[in-house]
């Protein structure tokens, strides 16, 4: 997995401690356990999770990263119909939305 540096990128003046746990700790040390649990497994559980809460600009970068790591179309159009049901349609539509372009239809 590459380094992740959005967190300096886009917080290091700001919020440096915050920076560093994001890059360092969240993606340096959780996220490089590919011996636990496989980056696409990571990427599903992640977007899922971003999904059901609403967090719709932070769906949208693990959608791009779950993209990277594997996670075909097919099985984000999955993971989404799913999760409608048990996190609320409107919520499906926007996932939907964010999805198609990522995925280029």
């Amino acid at each position: 997995m590459a380094k992740q540096t959005a967190g300096r990128d886009q917080l290091g003046e700001f919020a440096p401690k915050f920076a560093e746990l994001n890059d360092d700790v969240l993606f340096g040390e959780v996220w490089s356990r590919e011996d636990k649990l496989l980056p696409r497994d990571r990427s599903m559980i992640t977007c899922s999770s971003l999904l059901t809460q609403g967090a719709f600009p932070q769906l949208e970068a693990h959608m791009n990263i779950a993209k990277q790591n594997g996670v075909t179309k097919e099985e984000m159009v999955e993971i989404i119909t799913h999760l409608a049901f048990y996190t609320g349609w409107p919520k499906a539509w926007s996932a939907f939305n964010i999805a198609k372009e990522i995925y280029g239809e």
